[in-house]
């Protein structure tokens, strides 16, 4: 199981940002956050709130599927 970083997640939020055509300022507020915390999210900082990643994730359409060992879906 490869393991992920939130250097990774941050890398992967900027990449769909850009390619859907929004700006910062414009993520944050259909997410429901403040600018600084998508800065400090897609520069990968690891104390980010997991509630407002899931908000920004879901404002981008990205999908996040976790499994565990027992084969169980999220």
């Amino acid at each position: 199981m490869k393991q992920i970083t939130t250097i990774e997640i941050g890398k992967l939020i900027k990449r769909n940002r850009k390619i859907q055509h929004v700006t910062q300022m414009q993520l944050a507020l259909v997410a429901g956050t403040g600018l600084r915390f998508i800065s400090d999210l897609e520069n990968g900082k690891p104390t980010c709130e997991i509630e407002k990643v899931l908000k920004v994730l879901q404002a981008l359409n990205i999908e996040l599927i976790l499994k565990a060992p027992s084969g169980e879906k999220l």
